[in-house]
């Protein structure tokens, strides 16, 4: 029987760590690492302008235009994130010292090189989001391993590093993993969306770490039903998940957890509002604990011996 592209890619693994889950200690015997993802994508979507022959419809709002006319509109929600949004989320960065992620599109970077020189400045890590924020999934191996190459080399042109770590628009393709792979230069890879903590998988005979993302703490909410209506759902939610895994890790070992948040959406002032208070409660949260998301592979991998082994109690959840 001929492979086809749908029985292509990894195999699903049901159980994970199961009962069993590791006992971790973050540094300073944090019981909750947080990855404050900031995802800028402003200028790497798709437009009629860049030859697209289509439009985006993850602006502010989808109104189904045809792909045959501009969709100014939305062109100018992205335009928003990469004009006010981004700078009004840096500075709130800035001013509790918060270490971030940074999820950037190439292009994106390219066509506001201040938001690479700030992301320097600052120390944050890059996680990367692709050439442009595209839909691998559309793409021919080739063509997608292309992009990928293209958007290392302009990511070093612009910040003077490659990123080591992946990320998708939306979903990985059946071939990305091996195309990670392959490249050779990743620590770690952050499409799967399956657990709380990072794990390892074997890829063609070679270990990849996996430091999870998840579309739960998201402010793509906003935009989807059911989402959050306002700033303060969007806080209530990560609060209740803060708690609960700061509760959980007592005792269970330290938890990780990622929240995300779009220069063009959580960059609206009242949105920002919500980020503000979520950054203000885990600080003031005894047990909290922000880290890059380059740290915690970075930690995980220092430790992975004491780390992936069976321990000898059982997952008290």
């Amino acid at each position: 029987m001929p492979e086809t592209v749908a029985m292509l890619g990894p195999e699903r693994d049901f159980i994970g760590y199961g009962r069993y889950a590791p006992r971790v200690r973050w540094p300073g015997d944090a019981l909750l690492a947080i990855n404050l993802v900031l995802v800028y994508e402003e200028g790497a979507e798709y437009s009629i302008p860049d030859g697209d022959g289509r439009n985006d419809n993850w602006g502010e709002f989808d109104l189904g235009i045809s792909p045959t006319v501009r969709d100014l509109g939305t062109e100018t929600h992205f335009e928003y994130g990469s004009r006010a949004g981004i700078w009004r989320l840096a500075r709130l960065f800035d001013r509790y010292e918060i270490p971030v992620t940074v999820s950037a599109c190439a292009v994106a970077l390219k066509r506001n090189p201040e938001v690479a020189a700030w992301i320097g400045e600052r120390q944050h890590d890059v996680l990367g989001h692709g050439l442009r924020w595209s839909e691998c999934w559309t793409m021919t191996r080739e063509k997608e391993r292309e992009h990928l190459y293209r958007a290392l080399e302009l990511y070093r042109h612009l910040t003077g590093e490659r990123p080591l770590g992946w990320n998708c628009r939306s979903f990985p393709s059946v071939h990305t993993l091996d195309l990670i792979i392959e490249e050779g230069g990743f620590l770690y890879y952050s499409d799967p969306c399956n657990d709380d903590l990072p794990y390892f998988i074997d890829v063609q005979g070679k270990p990849m770490l996996v430091v999870p993302y998840s579309k739960a703490l998201n402010d793509s909410r906003y935009l989807v039903s059911p989402g959050y209506s306002s700033p303060r759902d969007f806080f209530a939610d990560c609060r209740s998940a803060i708690d609960f895994l700061v509760e959980e890790a007592v005792g269970a070992g330290g938890k990780m957890i990622t929240i995300a948040v779009h220069a063009r959406w959580s960059g609206q002032p009242n949105r920002a509002s919500g980020v503000r208070e979520v950054i203000e409660y885990a600080v003031a949260k005894p047990g909290v604990r922000f880290m890059r998301r380059l740290d915690i592979a970075r930690y995980w991998l220092d430790h992975s011996d004491e780390l992936t082994s069976r321990p000898n109690t059982k997952y008290e959840a």
